[in-house]
């Protein structure tokens, strides 16, 4: 083994010894080893806002109340919305490769992150058929038309769909692709940590009880014209419930679609989230007499100017008037009164221009309306009560991705 001058130089004083160099030279090219195709990546996510009309600081969360509560939704001024920081080794092409990914999350943003993990899981690949991939561990859900991480979205707020998928599972998760155009997943994780916050969660779960997530994709091949690329996904998570806590089904369906116009694509997305009936021991219905349920579907517009100029709309409704009992009451292992009877829909309109490198910059609107209830910051007496059916937002998004 070759030693540099200054170990030896350190050995021939008694420093160090040749043994012990050369056992820590053997620990330093393993480590080097098993890192060598390991890259970081990520991003910081800042945004200045206002809300005209309004002058409170007792809940950023608005709407809220006797609407449903739509993810990441600032009062006015400036804010840091997330730090996230992912370290990655994609398996090889080898039959049975392996890898992982390690994703860490700070910030308000961050919601539904224990300690920081956002994600954490070992990819493995079998040689069966065209190859059989796993996740091991925390990853993101196979649910929703937006992504938990920031700069893959369209807007720089958040959809009401979003704010009713489950975001995370610990688990396992096997993906097959069967061709070009179909794809599969299918997985089991723990019951008692899927979703964000509260929704679709059953934290009173026993060990023995798993949520069962899967889901289908499409995608056109080249052969299909200028709507080669087009995806479609239809997926379902179940958790199930017991005596302490209501079960949930969600349902996703998903819709990217380019256009004959090349720089405009569209898409769709319709959610569904229903909490069951709760039992006790026995057999009797305790809480939820009938099965709560709500509904949302929203649609995506994005046309790429140029390379750096995008301008992206959204609009959406919600539908909750079928939560009438377990969803408009706290305390019942439920979200309580983040949704109530009510219905609402937005508007939101970005445009998106990249003048520095690597930094992606959005100026934003967004409309929200409850048509059957109305927008305030808490349903509290001591915070005050709705007051209006309108909210407007506007913001400007700064995100650098390394």
């Amino acid at each position: 083994m070759k030693f540099n001058k200054w170990t030896v130089g350190l050995a021939a004083v008694g420093v160090v010894s040749l043994a012990s160099a050369a056992r820590a030279d053997e620990k330093l090219s393993a480590v080097q080893t098993a890192l060598s195709n390991t890259t970081i990546s990520g991003y910081v996510d800042t945004a200045a806002t206002w809300r005209p009309g309004t002058d409170s600081g007792v809940v950023a969360g608005v709407p809220r109340a006797n609407i449903p509560l739509y993810s990441f939704a600032k009062n006015d001024g400036f804010s840091l919305n997330a730090v996230d920081i992912a370290l990655d080794k994609p398996e090889d092409e080898s039959p049975w490769a392996a890898g992982y990914h390690a994703e860490f999350m700070l910030g308000p943003d961050a919601v539904g992150v224990g300690n920081g993990i956002r994600q954490a899981y070992v990819t493995l690949r079998m040689p069966i058929g065209n190859g059989l991939d796993w996740k091991v561990g925390v990853f993101d859900t196979i649910i929703g038309y937006e992504s938990s991480s920031d700069p893959l979205n369209p807007n720089y707020t958040r959809s009401y769909g979003y704010s009713i998928e489950p975001t995370t599972h610990t688990g396992v998760l096997a993906t097959y692709k069967i061709n070009d155009i179909v794809t599969l997943q299918a997985g089991v994780a723990d019951s008692s940590n899927v979703g964000s916050g509260t929704v679709g969660v059953n934290p009173f779960a026993f060990e023995s009880q798993k949520a069962v997530l899967g889901d289908v994709q499409f995608t056109a091949p080249d052969s299909a014209g200028w709507i080669k690329g087009a995806t479609m996904t239809a997926a379902i998570i179940e958790v199930p419930g017991n005596k302490a806590a209501p079960g949930s089904t969600s349902l996703y369906a998903g819709l990217t679609v380019p256009t004959p116009v090349t720089a405009l694509k569209v898409g769709a997305a319709f959610d569904y989230l229903e909490f069951h009936n709760q039992h006790n021991a026995g057999g009797t219905v305790v809480k939820n007499a009938s099965d709560d349920s709500l509904w949302n579907v929203a649609l995506y517009t994005t046309l790429q100017a140029t390379d750096k100029l995008s301008f992206n709309l959204r609009a959406e409704y919600l539908d909750n008037t079928d939560a009438s009992t377990l969803l408009n009451a706290a305390g019942n292992g439920s979200p309580g009164t983040l949704y109530a009877n009510s219905s609402a829909f937005e508007c939101t309109g970005t445009i998106q221009y990249n003048l520095w490198a690597n930094v992606i910059s959005r100026l934003e609107m967004r409309w929200d309306h409850a048509n059957t209830r109305q927008f305030g910051f808490s349903q509290s007496p001591a915070f005050g009560t709705p007051n209006r059916r309108n909210d407007l937002m506007m913001a400007l998004n700064l995100i650098y991705q390394f």
